[in-house]
């Protein structure tokens, strides 16, 4: 899974992505740590990059677009020690791949995972 990650994600995480096979890159390596979430969202688009972030913003971004791309993965766990996220995202990702090409937002929670389908209507 090609993945952009938000500056609300740790730099460990990031390297577990990628340790575990995905190709995942931090917001900063590749835009100004001044970007707007807008701006990530269509670099992530142009890009062929999954939206990963703690940030609500994103979702209202992507389901007003009326896009299909990019799709995004929302943490919103209680416990957020870079252990924790990366032990769920290890185990959610995989789940999501699939589903992920067609467009989805979907948001992981403790022991739960809620996707909805882009675009929203």
């Amino acid at each position: 899974m090609r993945i952009l990650a938000d500056v609300h994600i740790s730099p460990n995480t990031v390297q577990h992505l990628t340790r575990t096979g995905h190709d995942a890159i931090r917001v900063d390596a590749v835009m100004p740590n001044t970007a707007t979430d807008r701006e990530i969202v269509g670099w992530a688009a142009q890009n062929d990059r999954v939206v990963l972030t703690q940030d609500l913003d994103f979702s209202d971004i992507i389901a007003l677009s009326g896009d299909t791309q990019p799709s995004l993965v929302t943490s919103r766990l209680s416990d957020s020690r870079v252990e924790n996220v990366n032990r769920v995202l290890e185990s959610v990702l995989p789940q999501l791949e699939d589903c992920i090409e067609t467009g989805i937002i979907a948001t992981v929670g403790d022991g739960n995972v809620r996707v909805r389908q882009l675009p929203i209507r």
